[in-house]
């Protein structure tokens, strides 16, 4: 399944311009404006509530904007909402398949929705096995897979028709370690061979697979580059600090004009200083207010500690916001999701 790169390498796969949804008086995307270069693995990454779907949604022609449009394929969603669905596959994040259909039966069924050539099918479904591991299972009902080899055949089923941009919501949500780890190969592979993908997520393990990143809260675009990038634009410099009280000295910590910023993670405070050598002074204050330092260790920042920065304090107080992060180590398991950084207005 070899799709070739289109000549215009440098051209957009999907242009967004101040692309808006209200629904009544929510507005669930606000004027978003972005690029998706051809052959990217691009993220839309925030917490629940972000706007991600609602964006996708839109992208995908199914949702018309309140305002603004976007190009995908070089189609407009707004002037020409069927006409963009010939140029993409849409994942949605709730499982759509036929339960009561094989796995064979549910590819076939969408090889005909996509008017797939019959004498092409044969290979096309050997070469989706293939990567999806799914072929020893195809007489097996889609009701009776695991949540991961679901979204796994909703994969399958999206790419029967070769498509030249693939959006996907979340689809790693809910699955397990094993399965998320070769959706990411298959993504990878995929966009090894020209696809174009947006996914979505709310892991920032998951971010950091992506060759370009857009961090969302309440519909707005927050930060937008490389992840490697947005963890260089961090300013200041972070240590992860042991204490036995963490919300108290994150409260303590965020009072200290030497502290630029100080959220709980985990099992740590993430402290923000200008310098490390301001550290000392942040400690003794500590220590006069009862708080007993267990031990620090130097971080470099993360996408998580840049999403809370960007979002800024407008939205959180200094040391009250918690991040959702179970630990500090990103890898394995399921990660940790984009901290929500207060209720929608």
């Amino acid at each position: 399944m070899t799709v070739a790169r289109p000549q215009t390498a440098l051209a957009s796969a999907i242009s967004t311009d101040r692309l808006t949804r209200k629904f009544r008086d929510l507005v669930a995307v606000d004027g978003l404006t972005l690029e998706v270069p051809r052959g990217a693995l691009f993220g839309l990454v925030g917490p629940d509530g972000a706007g991600k779907t609602t964006t996708l949604r839109m992208l995908a022609g199914v949702l018309p904007p309140t305002s603004g449009d976007a190009l995908v394929g070089g189609v407009s969603v707004a002037r020409d909402p069927e006409g963009v669905k010939h140029h993409i596959a849409y994942m949605a994040q709730r499982f759509g398949l036929y339960l009561d259909l094989t796995v064979r039966e549910n590819i076939e069924f969408y090889a005909d929705l996509y008017e797939v050539p019959r004498p092409e099918r044969r290979a096309r479904i050997e070469r989706l096995y293939r990567f999806s591991a799914l072929g020893p299972f195809e007489h097996r009902p889609a009701g009776q897979l695991s949540g991961g080899m679901k979204q796994k055949l909703s994969l399958c089923c999206a790419l029967v028709h070769h498509p030249e941009i693939l959006l996907l919501d979340e689809p790693t949500f809910g699955v397990d370690p094993i399965s998320r780890r070769d959706l990411w190969l298959i993504l990878h592979e995929m966009v090894a061979e020209g696809v174009t993908v947006l996914v979505t997520t709310a892991y920032m393990d998951e971010a950091e697979r992506c060759d370009q990143v857009a961090l969302l809260s309440r519909g707005r675009v927050v930060a937008l580059d490389t992840p490697a990038a947005l963890q260089r634009s961090y300013a200041g410099e972070m240590l992860a600090v042991r204490v036995g009280d963490r919300r108290a000295a994150a409260q303590a910590l965020a009072a200290l004009r030497e502290v630029r910023r100080a959220t709980v993670f985990g099992e740590t405070i993430h402290v923000t200083l200008g310098s490390r050598t301001e550290w000392p002074a942040a400690e003794r204050a500590l220590a006069a207010a009862g708080i007993e330092v267990l031990g620090t260790t130097d971080v470099q920042p993360g996408l998580e500690d840049v999403f809370i920065d960007r979002v800024g304090s407008g939205d959180r107080d200094q040391g009250s916001g918690e991040s959702t992060s179970s630990s500090g180590p990103r890898t394995p398991g399921p990660g940790p999701r984009t901290p929500d950084p207060g209720p929608r207005p």
